[in-house]
Parts: C-alpha cells; structure tokens; sequence
C-alpha cells in the first residue's frame, strides 16, 4: 500500500494514520532495522525515517541530536537506504518516507535517488528545504517513476501557494501545526483541528499533521481530523540511550495509541 492509500484508508475509516519518525542510523544501522520492525508490530501505519544532515534547519534539539548520534555512526543516505532495503527483506510491509534535506539528494541527482530509494523499498519522500517553487526538476522525475512526493504547508500558507503544495504532492501535504521546529509540546497549537478540516476540504491531497504531537491525549484530539498524525520527538527522546530502543518505542507507540 502506498502512503496516499494508506492516508486515504484512515479518512475512510474515520482516524488518523499512525506515522512515528525515527532517525536512521540513530544508535546504528542494526538498531534501527529492529526499530522499524517493532514499530510495525506495535501498530505504526507508516513510517517517517529521518536521513541525518549536518545542518537541518527544521529540526530541534532533539531531532538535531539523534541526526548528530547518527552521522557520528557514520550513517550516509546510501545507508538509509540500506536499512530500509534489509527492513524489507525481514518483512516489514508499511510504506516508508524519508525526512531529508535536499544536499544529500542532489549529490545523487533525482532520477539516481529515485531509483535507488525504490530499489529499497522506500515510498516516497519529503525534502524539508525543497520548496515546490523550485522542485519542478524533482517532481517531474518523481512522477515518472510514480515516487511519492510528500510537501510541507503551515498555519502561515497563503491559499495561492497552498495549491501549488497540492499540485506538487502525490503522497500527502503535512501540515506543519505550529510556528518553529520540531519539538515534543505540552498542548497542540490553537486551531490546530480547525485548520486541518478547513485543509481536508481545500486539498486533493490527504493531510498529515506534526511538530509537537507528544500525548494520547494529542492523537486522540486529532485523530479523525487529520488523515496521518506525525509523532517525532517524543518517540527519540524516549529511546536515546536505551539498551533496547525498539522495545522503548514500541511501548511508546502502544501508549500514544492507546493511552
């Protein structure tokens, strides 16, 4: 199943695709294949894996410091890669998108990327800092290859620019629900469901929704609005430094789902 598919499964259920994110190679390559199994078992829907940069621009603290732990393990995209190619050699069926920054992409250039992330196993993608104003090169190749391309709008977005992160996306547009980078919250943004109903009737897309999503109380609150829900944060902070990280996260995902 496809990331839209999966999105559009969960609008026609009425909830919310579960899509924990995780950084790859955070602790080690080995560590985040048995993650992405665990979180499978443990009820993910899909899955957002992060590919380390140097220098993100999106990301808080703690995002930044699993990418640092990451690159420190000498993760690459290559490797991302690799983790995603042996997760689906161990059966892992979930679609998968990777979080990443342009840099690594356009060294590879789109169409070698593209192959190569399908290759693996990986669905689609969503470039943080590739706006759709400047990713015609990228989404044309992506649609040739039927690779999903995943873009962000905000509290912020004009309803001009709106249509053209619509027109650009074939996975889903994920809706970044606060002003600012990533980080656990105690309360969700104000207007956050609003906004996200107003979206679902303006959009062709399905819509996800991230940055701050900490509590069941958080993806109860959403789910049924919104057609994916992002948990990132949390989920790492929960597992830096565990002996057994995909048991940690997967527990948390029990917990966020469950409550």
């Amino acid at each position: 199943m496809t990331l839209r598919e999966t999105l559009l499964k969960a609008r026609e259920n009425k909830k919310a695709a579960f899509i924990p994110f995780i950084m790859a190679g955070d602790p080690t390559a080995e560590e985040t294949v048995k993650s992405i199994i665990a979180l499978e078992k443990a009820g993910a829907d899909a899955l957002e894996l992060g590919v380390p940069f140097s220098d993100p621009v999106a990301d808080g603290e703690t995002v930044q410091r699993a990418a640092e732990r990451a690159l420190k393990s000498g993760m690459t995209l290559d490797g991302v890669l690799d983790v995603v190619k042996e997760a689906r050699k161990q059966g892992v069926k979930i679609p998968i998108c990777l979080f990443s920054y342009l840099n690594p992409i356009y060294k590879k250039g789109y169409a070698g990327f593209i192959s190569a992330a399908q290759d693996a196993g990986v669905n689609g993608a969503l470039i943080v800092d590739l706006p759709p104003e400047e990713a015609e090169d990228y989404v044309d190749a992506a649609q040739e290859k039927s690779f999903e391309t995943v873009f962000l709008c905000s509290p912020t977005t004009t309803p001009a620019r709106l249509k053209r992160v619509d027109a650009a996306t074939t996975g889903f547009v994920y809706y970044v629900s606060r002003e600012g980078v990533t980080g656990a919250q105690a309360t969700l943004a104000g207007g956050t469901a609003e906004k996200l109903a107003q979206l679902k009737t303006e959009l062709q897309n399905p819509v996800a929704v991230g940055f701050g999503i900490s509590t069941p109380e958080h993806v109860k609150a959403l789910s049924g609005i919104a057609d994916g829900i992002v948990v990132g944060s949390s989920l790492i902070k929960a597992a830096a430094g565990a002996e057994n990280p995909a048991s940690i996260l997967a527990e948390k995902v029990e917990w966020l789902k469950t409550g």
